[in-house]
């Protein structure tokens, strides 16, 4: 069973009474992870304000848990040579690699779609 967080519980934040059990959110299940062939990925250029007007590769849609994700960002970093980050559920790769990406997925079994 996974340890549960402080940070889940539910509205009260402490209690004296000693058989008191708190309410935590219902965040602990972890998501099962769609298979490749059945994914629906965009990939996208996007120059926001909150990079600074520098261009990003960001790849959106994946289906699955946190930790799937990490791994698919950490391939197309390693794949592309460039930094990046993965953050709620969004890939995002320095500069514009819009076709290399789309390449890449295609190649491990997603379906991808440059737009």
């Amino acid at each position: 069973m996974a340890k549960k967080s402080r940070h889940n519980r539910k509205d009260i934040v402490y209690s004296t009474n000693p058989d008191f059990n708190y309410e935590h959110d219902g965040n602990d299940e972890s998501t099962e992870t769609l298979p490749a062939s059945e994914q629906r990925l965009k990939v996208y250029l996007d120059s926001k304000a909150k990079k600074k007007g520098k261009q990003a590769t960001l790849v959106n849609g994946f289906k699955g848990s946190d930790e799937d994700i990490k791994k698919l960002g950490k391939l197309l970093k390693t794949k592309c040579a460039v930094g990046g980050s993965v953050k709620d559920g969004e890939i995002l790769i320095q500069g514009d690699f819009r076709d290399k990406i789309v390449r890449i997925l295609t190649g491990e079994g997603y379906s991808a779609k440059k737009l």
